[in-house]
């Protein structure tokens, strides 16, 4: 299935009507979910942050600290999990209710490879927007931290711009982003593959989306150790 996606993918111009509905579904569609996730994930490592300074470090590091942590992780890897359990979801569910109903069978009795017209546009666009999806996640997790940071916890705006410059680097937002990447194929492997291997009528249908939003979280959460000691390597240890 993955192998013949991927054969497929010197010809997605050919599809591109296909990838750009996918993008919609898999992407603006679930922005209303991200946008609220962002906001509060910001907020509350704001708070956070600045419970853990208490009497160790000055709240001027209180931008640098956030800044950081969104870009690196919190952004890429809540966002992730989150939008895994719809995205993985709704191609599970979509492609189980196909192969039960017989419809990929038809794909395939008439000559349309069921990985070029199901699985390559879904992948592609999974790929595309995860990143799409984190850049604004990132932006709105830092607004929510300065908002509490300057509501509630009397930290200025200049003060709090100034940390979070201090210590930004592109690098980070780059590799956060390839994480966001990667955890995209993740679910859109996960939700194909259970998808396609559907069986047994709705409980069939209903046990693959089960898989395919739990296997892809384990993914996610096992996939961000292994990229981020490869993507932040420890020096001088």
């Amino acid at each position: 299935m993955v192998g013949g996606a991927l054969r497929a993918l010197p010809a997605v111009h050919r599809s591109r009507r296909l990838v750009i509905e996918q993008m919609v579904r898999l992407g603006v569609e679930s922005m209303p979910l991200v946008v609220l996730i962002s906001v509060f994930t910001g907020a509350v490592a704001a708070w956070q942050a600045a419970y853990q300074f208490q009497g160790w470090v000055p709240i001027r590091y209180l931008g640098s600290v956030i800044g950081k942590n969104v870009v690196v992780e919190l952004g890429p890897v809540l966002t992730s999990l989150v939008v895994a359990g719809r995205i993985a979801a709704a191609m599970a569910a979509e492609l189980g209710t196909m192969r039960v109903t017989e419809q990929i069978d038809a794909l395939e009795a008439m000559g349309i490879p069921p990985a070029r017209y199901l699985v390559m546009p879904r992948l592609v666009a999974a790929v595309v927007m995860l990143p799409v999806m984190v850049i604004f996640a990132d932006a709105l997790a830092i607004s929510g931290g300065f908002l509490v940071s300057n509501v509630l916890l009397d930290v200025n705006a200049h003060t709090f711009v100034v940390g979070l410059r201090r210590i930004f680097q592109v690098r980070d937002v780059v590799a956060g982003l390839e994480k966001a990447a990667v955890f995209g194929m993740f679910m859109a492997i996960n939700g194909c593959h259970f998808g396609m291997a559907a069986k047994g009528g709705a409980e069939g249908v209903g046990r693959a989306t089960t898989l395919a939003v739990v296997t892809s979280c384990v993914c996610v959460l096992v996939g961000d150790y292994f990229l981020t000691t490869f993507l932040f390597p420890i020096t001088g240890v």
